[in-house]
């Protein structure tokens, strides 16, 4: 099945790079999801699928006037409903995987009238600074060994190629995705060859990180999402901690997923 491909253009300005697989009635929008396109293609018999860039990210423009960056993930859920409105589509389905997972929970909060449902896979936590228990986390001797092989790699000189660099730096991240670590070569999540993408961590640190470190939700917060969520993490999530509360007030409807 082709696929189309072009972009959505935000309120302020920013185009966001999309890919769009089907042509059903059940619209299902991923962000930040196009490293996730061949896995998810499948699913496209009876739906549309929608994979999208965020802003400063992968294909979609790169942002230099920091006014537009710095409402960090609120600028994604804002831009997510530009997505949602450039197509005509009135109520959405949103899978986020990673930090997306989040997003799309403060996406059904503050656009309850636009979603189906939300599925949020490994997302995550939602309040960053509450501390959680080993065994209600992944923390295991591969994620000791990842992150120390990180931390070795922070401190070697910048004199290699970024594309390299970046190369290495999911070389080494890849494993604490996998239980096998003779998959970990199946993780392609980095798109080093886009320049949006060997910058990203320092929009992550500047803009992202502080924006979900600020989140604290309520319990009036949460009840304003309306529909069903689902959340799915693996049996020993070493990214996020699977012991953590949801960010949706109902959980574990798949309706066909």
């Amino acid at each position: 099945m082709p696929a189309r491909e072009g972009y959505v253009t935000t309120e302020d300005g920013v185009r966001l790079f999309f890919q769009k697989i089907g042509s059903g009635a059940q619209t299902v929008i991923i962000p930040n999801g196009i490293y996730l396109f061949d896995d998810f293609e499948r699913i496209a018999g009876g739906r549309t699928l929608i994979f999208y860039d965020l802003r400063n990210r992968g294909r979609s423009d790169t942002v230099s006037d920091g006014a537009k960056l710095a409402r960090g993930i609120h600028n994604d859920v804002d831009d997510l409903d530009a997505v949602r409105r450039h197509f005509g589509v009135t109520r959405i389905d949103a899978i986020g995987h990673s930090y997306m997972g989040l997003m799309v929970a403060l996406y059904a909060m503050k656009y309850p009238a636009h979603v189906n449902r939300v599925v949020q896979i490994g997302p995550t936590q939602p309040n960053a600074a509450k501390p959680y228990p080993a065994h209600l986390t992944g923390a295991d001797a591969t994620l000791a060994e990842v992150l120390s092989k990180l931390a070795q790699l922070s401190k070697e000189p910048r004199s290699e190629d970024p594309i390299e660099a970046c190369r290495r730096f999911w070389s080494v991240l890849r494993p604490i995705y996998v239980v096998d670590p003779a998959d970990a070569a199946k993780i392609n999540w980095g798109r080093c060859d886009l320049p949006n993408e060997l910058t990203f961590m320092r929009y992550w640190n500047e803009n992202i990180l502080p924006s979900i470190q600020s989140l604290h939700f309520t319990a009036e917060e949460l009840a304003k999402v309306q529909s069903p969520v689902l959340t799915v993490h693996g049996a020993r999530d070493r990214s996020s901690p699977y012991g953590v509360e949801g960010t949706g007030h109902r959980c574990c409807r798949t309706h066909g997923y």
